[in-house]
């Protein structure tokens, strides 16, 4: 669960990107009713030789700019939010990761200003998806989208309980609806392995069981808020929840890294999701047993 004490965390560089990351953590700060927190990281700290370098300065005016016009941005969109900010020497996942402690929620753009394009995930964001405790917010599609008034919720099975939850309550907080989407794939078999007719009725059946349990948890939780499931054959997880993604206003989904992995790499779908859909992605780490492919 996201502590509601904890602020809003947003990183900036002065990318357009990240403007978009400012404005959306201010909205969801407010919505919310916590402080936000800007964060503009130089890694001063982690460059090699401990000589003083005239430069140093100059990176650290650069980023108070920054911050300064972050502010300004926020403020004037959301009134009477508080807001604080820090100028961090040290690297821009750690100075994100120190300032949300545990729970708190990231909030960060595609890419920044060393990115080459609009489709793929920055360094800082796929370093962040890997290691973060709470939930983290990536920033993408169009920079003034339609409003859909929806929130769409990947689910498979208990272990994306702490995503729908998530999912519910943005959805509550913003007056949207939430949409739950479930896939199942049917795989393709050579020779005498062809499933029967008997077990493609049983995937489709076992996946509604499993998400009308998740369904009646959400609604006896948030009464008032509008649900709607979706159990959906497709080729592709990845690319169904890609294809739905346009026409949310966020896409959440749950972070199912393999246990014992090394740098805890996120599963393909979590992976592919962060990459290429179409609206901001909200990514929710699983706290029960990790599993591979979310």
């Amino acid at each position: 669960m996201v502590d509601a004490h904890e602020p809003v965390v947003v990183g900036v560089d002065g990318s357009e990107k990240a403007v978009e990351a400012a404005r959306l953590a201010a909205a969801e700060a407010a919505t919310r009713g916590v402080s936000l927190h800007i964060v503009h990281a130089t890694a001063l700290d982690g460059r090699s030789g401990k000589r003083p370098d005239p430069a140093d300065q100059l990176l650290l005016d650069y980023g108070q700019d920054v911050l300064d016009e972050a502010i300004a941005q926020v403020a004037a969109q959301v009134h009477q939010l508080c807001v604080t900010s820090t100028l961090s020497r040290d690297s821009a996942v750690r100075a994100l990761l120190g300032a949300a402690g545990a729970d708190g929620i990231i909030v960060v753009g595609s890419r920044g200003l060393g990115g080459f394009s609009a489709l793929l995930l920055g360094s800082v964001g796929l370093r962040l998806a890997a290691r973060v405790t709470g939930p983290l917010i990536v920033v993408r599609g169009a920079p003034e989208p339609v409003r859909t008034g929806v929130v769409l919720a990947a689910a498979r099975d208990e272990g994306d309980l702490d995503a729908l939850r998530f999912a519910a309550e943005t959805a509550d907080r913003h007056k949207a609806s939430l949409r739950v989407l479930s896939c199942y794939r049917f795989h393709q078999y050579a020779g005498s392995m062809v499933p029967m007719r008997d077990d493609l009725t049983e995937v489709p059946e076992e996946q509604v069981r499993a998400t009308s349990r998740l369904l009646g948890f959400l609604r006896d939780a948030f009464p008032a808020l509008t649900v709607t499931a979706d159990a959906v054959r497709a080729p592709s997880t990845a690319g169904a929840l890609i294809d739905a993604s346009g026409h949310a206003d966020l896409l959440v989904i749950g972070a199912r890294r393999p246990a014992h992995a090394i740098g805890a790499p996120l599963g393909h779908v979590a992976h592919a999701a962060l990459h290429h859909a179409q609206c901001p992605v909200a990514m929710v780490p699983c706290r029960g047993p990790r599993g591979g492919g979310g």
